[in-house]
């Protein structure tokens, strides 16, 4: 079953071409342990669940590099970045550094600090290899983000889940998402 759910997100990625010329340009950049994550892969699902098209605000691309401690590869990708694609608000972070943020301890990979992002259906990344091969990192696999829910990760801040719920008003936008805490 997980494979059917990574062969229908691949389908969908293949499928958008603004998001394979994304992946396309992320693939160029020599970031470790690098994806394509958050709203990226869950609004694509999302929407396919309700037969619409919504607008990327913004592109989140992680990485996990230890002694990027100044966050210089970061900034580095993101002029790379929007010299191949400025149409794009890119958002490049290093995960190594987003546990002192957060006051946890420190993440071991950008799959770790995904595992503590507040909603489980926004810890999803992709990626293409330079063979043009994807991956697909999702700690708490792909169900429930195909079953439309959202649910609380419950080494998440509760308030900071409903705040975000709130705030990014996915119930208007997806209106049968289904909460899960």
């Amino acid at each position: 079953m997980i494979e059917n759910y990574q062969n229908r997100l691949q389908a969908l990625l293949e499928n958008d071409p603004h998001r394979m010329k994304t992946l396309r340009a992320v693939s160029t950049l020599s970031l470790p342990d690098c994806w394509v994550a958050a709203g990226f892969v869950r609004n694509l699902i999302w929407d396919y669940l309700h037969h619409k098209k919504t607008h990327l605000n913004d592109v989140d691309v992680i990485y996990y590099c230890q002694h990027d401690n100044q966050g210089q590869l970061a900034i580095r990708a993101t002029h790379e970045l929007q010299a191949l694609l400025p149409e794009v608000n890119w958002q490049v972070k290093n995960q190594a550094l987003m546990h002192i943020k957060r006051q946890h301890s420190q993440y071991l990979s950008s799959a770790d600090a995904m595992s503590f992002w507040p909603e489980q259906e926004t810890a999803v990344g992709v990626k293409l290899d330079e063979n043009g091969k994807f991956s697909i990192v999702a700690p708490f696999g792909l169900s429930s983000l195909f079953k439309g829910c959202i649910t609380l990760n419950q080494k998440a801040d509760e308030h900071a889940f409903w705040q975000r719920v709130e705030k990014k008003c996915w119930l208007t936008t997806w209106p049968k998402l289904v909460i899960k805490k």
